[in-house]
């Protein structure tokens, strides 16, 4: 007997799960990506993006833990001690426009498919995730002293992503 994929009893396509699976690593990669910040910053960012991530396998939400706990496979586990590469986008501006792109198409998904209590949390849990990599370091100030917790642009990024998926 053929084990069918958890997605299909979603009823997502393949490549529909696959939007719905890379889509929170790439909100975590374009949240961090929104301040250049340093590599010690970036890495805080990743970790609490991360861990954002690896808590959504305790969603109440099937389809959250679901999604979480393919990403977590694909990527590592931060309670195993791995650590996310570190991605740093080429041109930050594009690829936040490119993920607050695939958001959109992903909350469409989302209400064609599943019920408005499915879609709700993974369109919230987008949005804490977002809320965590900016929140997890100071940006600016000199020797990491100073700063602001979340800047203009963070805070620009995550506001357009909660608009996006209307959160």
């Amino acid at each position: 007997m053929i084990e069918e994929p958890a997605y299909t009893g979603f009823g997502f396509s393949d490549e529909e799960w696959g939007l719905l699976v890379g889509l929170p690593q790439s909100v975590l990669t374009a949240a961090s990506a929104a301040e250049s910040d340093g590599t010690r910053a970036t890495m805080a960012e990743s970790a609490a993006g991360l861990e954002t991530i690896s808590t959504g396998r305790e969603s109440a939400s099937p389809l959250v833990a679901a999604v979480a706990g393919e990403l977590v496979a694909r990527v590592g586990d931060p309670e195993a001690g791995e650590e996310l590469p570190a991605i740093a986008p080429d041109d930050p501006r594009s690829y936040a426009e490119d993920v607050l792109g695939r958001a959109k198409a992903a909350s469409a998904l989302l209400a064609a498919k599943v019920d408005e209590g499915e879609a709700g949390a993974y369109r919230h849990w987008l949005v804490e995730i977002a809320d965590q990599v900016v929140g997890a370091a100071a940006s600016g100030g000199i020797l990491g002293l100073g700063g602001s917790v979340v800047t203009a642009s963070e805070r620009r990024f995550r506001d357009r992503l909660a608009q996006v998926l209307d959160d």
